[in-house]
């Protein structure tokens, strides 16, 4: 199926190049590629030889999403691209946003995040980073916790505190939390590690049994926000711009039943010349 769709689209080899890079792009608060999320806009490859230039447009779902957010993510689409063998110019702008001058030009001066918003830049972005890295294995620590407790309903929610990342089966929800747990320096090979305890904090620190019940509802509400964010982010980008919908990858994870008329295999309409009109 991924390869008939791709047939019927008129993307470039370098187009699609460009858009598989920026798959590497993830939102920091819904955790989660900018390509699936349906936010970027179009992709252009811009001359035929061997150094070329890029030029992406990034939407959100709102003209008020968080400047920070939106600059990271605009700043991490221009190195993702850059470091494509043939980009040598690279353009990312991203349209619709009440900081879009600021932020372009902040972009397309290699400011950094502090040198384009100046004395309205109380932190760098490596602490915010750092705090969504961990948000993201809370979460994924969750879902791997939760899913043990479902596929074994007489296991008691103590016994979580020792659970190992041996003891954990092979899948997404593993795959995931393991990324997540390596993005922290944690052990993240349940080969090398598989004594390795999976109830940890951002520093590795366990807990006892006592008090796995309440640590383990307390990241419940972390992954619960980040899903029920990005399931609304996704429904503001749809309403914001018409057909942005067939642009987004289907998110299993908190899912309602109206979300299931806009799955879709792969992103059919985001790689052209042309923007649609907001």
């Amino acid at each position: 199926m991924a390869v008939a769709l791709l047939e019927e689209r008129t993307a470039t080899a370098r187009e699609r190049e460009a858009f598989d890079a920026l798959g590497a792009v993830m939102d920091p608060e819904l955790d989660e590629p900018v390509t699936d999320l349906g936010f970027v806009r179009s992709v252009d490859v811009l001359g035929a030889g061997a150094p070329a230039t890029v030029v992406v447009h990034l939407r959100l779902p709102t003209s008020f999403c968080s400047p920070n957010f939106a600059y990271l993510m605009a700043s991490d689409a221009k190195d993702a691209l850059r470091a494509l063998p043939w980009a040598e110019h690279v353009v990312v702008e991203l349209d619709d946003h009440h900081d879009s001058d600021l932020i372009n030009a902040g972009l397309a001066a290699d400011a950094g995040y502090k040198g384009t918003f100046r004395h309205e830049a109380e932190h760098d972005l490596a602490e915010l980073r750092e705090t969504f890295r961990r948000k993201a294995h809370t979460a994924a620590m969750e879902r791997c916790l939760t899913a043990l407790l479902r596929a074994e309903p007489t296991r008691g929610v103590e016994s979580l505190a020792d659970v190992t990342l041996a003891d954990l089966p092979a899948g997404r929800y593993t795959d995931a939390l393991l990324r997540r747990r390596g993005a922290l320096g944690l052990p993240a090979d349940a080969v090398v590690d598989p004594d390795a305890r999976v109830m940890v904090d951002h520093t590795g620190a366990g807990c006892a049994p006592a008090d796995a019940g309440l640590l383990l509802r307390k990241a419940r509400a972390t992954r619960v926000s980040i899903d029920g964010n990005a399931h609304f982010c996704r429904g503001l980008l749809r309403t914001r711009y018409d057909g942005s919908g067939a642009d987004q990858v289907e998110r299993s994870d908190g899912a309602e039943p109206a979300d299931a008329r806009y799955a879709r295999a792969l992103p059919l309409t985001v790689i052209r010349s042309g923007k649609d009109t907001p």
